[in-house]
């Protein structure tokens, strides 16, 4: 390597890049790639969208490793009838994920897929008018029956049957009560499931927006028709049973998969944290996430929460600033393909698959 140069004649000062300390980068070689690990390692070390990926599994890798860090998996988007369901099963069973928070619409799928029931291939010869006659519900490429959100309503009215008027409900306490369920059913794995298995809970902000909040409010009616007493359904008890968790945690890490509501009702717990303290209703110190990782593909442009960066939320007193120690990472990617690759690594490297066999 040649000396420093000084400034040219057209006023430039050719650098080093080793004496800089820069980072080389190198070819991928997929004949040394043995394992998904290996294959993740080597994108890190090209650019783009592989570069994000290896970026990211390092980030997991760090909150999974962090004994002191509570993580928190955010989720939307048809991912359980895209078949990531058991992923998700895998990062609960692991130990790296500590509580989730949804769509409805992913858990109401994901009931459909523990329940030992199909989702199919969208065939295009049949239109959308003829799907719906046919009780076909398309989503994307995919088809989910309508004979599936059958059987999940009949779940649902058989547990709320038994649920008494007096105990308030709200979406954890209904994805505990059909996580125990799929327990004594000895169901297939689901994310349910495993969530009621591990003690993780799976709170859905918009829970009315879903398969499940319809469910709820047809029970409703079958009790005014009974003459039994309503159930209430309260949200708040979501909001307080996950910022009293979060308020006893040591650091905090959030792995966001899409955006939109359980993206944002998740970080909010930093703002609502802060005007604790600054509002006097608690001495607080500053609660913010530690660490973030997201999948989604959406760019900032549009304005949207699922496209803001984490340098955004910095302002808000969401995340802590990486120059006091926040590590985040963002993969501009579709889900199925980027949620595999970096979710199949990092268990690789804590050894989770080792200790299934």
């Amino acid at each position: 390597m040649g000396r420093q140069q000084k400034k040219t004649v057209t006023g430039r000062v050719l650098h080093d890049p080793v004496k800089d300390k820069l980072r080389p980068i190198f070819p991928l070689d997929l004949s040394r790639c043995r394992t998904i690990d290996e294959l993740v390692r080597a994108m890190g070390n090209t650019a783009f969208t592989g570069r994000q990926i290896g970026d990211a599994a390092d980030v997991l890798e760090a909150m999974a490793r962090d004994k002191d860090c509570f993580v928190v998996m955010t989720l939307s988007g048809a991912l359980t009838v895209g078949k990531m369901g058991l992923i998700f099963c895998d990062l609960i069973e692991s130990g790296v994920v500590h509580a989730i928070v949804s769509t409805g619409a992913l858990m109401a799928h994901g009931l459909v897929e523990a329940t030992g029931h199909s989702h199919f291939r969208y065939d295009p010869k049949m239109d959308d008018k003829e799907l719906f006659e046919a009780g076909y519900n398309r989503v994307y490429d995919s088809l989910e029956p309508e004979v599936n959100l059958d059987h999940v309503e009949e779940v649902m009215q058989r547990l709320l049957n038994e649920w008494e008027a007096e105990e308030v409900v709200c979406s954890w306490k209904i994805h505990r009560r059909i996580g125990e369920y799929l327990h004594k059913q000895g169901a297939g794995r689901g994310i349910l499931k495993s969530a009621f298995e591990h003690n993780v809970p799976v709170f859905v902000p918009a829970f009315s927006d879903s398969e499940l909040g319809i469910d709820f409010a047809l029970h409703k009616i079958a009790r005014q028709r009974e003459g039994r007493p309503v159930l209430r359904f309260d949200p708040f008890e979501d909001f307080e049973k996950f910022a009293g968790t979060m308020l006893d945690t040591k650091r905090m890490g959030i792995f966001t998969v899409g955006g939109g509501v359980p993206r944002n009702w998740s970080q909010q717990f930093g703002v609502y944290a802060e005007l604790l303290a600054r509002r006097g209703y608690k001495k607080l110190p500053l609660k913010r996430y530690n660490y973030g990782l997201r999948i989604c593909p959406e760019p900032v442009s549009w304005g949207g929460l699922s496209g803001s960066t984490y340098t955004e939320a910095v302002s808000w007193g969401k995340f802590v600033p990486p120059e006091e120690g926040g590590r985040f990472a963002e993969v501009f990617d579709d889900a199925t393909v980027a949620l595999p690759l970096i979710v199949g690594a990092v268990l690789e490297r804590i050894g989770h698959f080792k200790r299934d066999k």
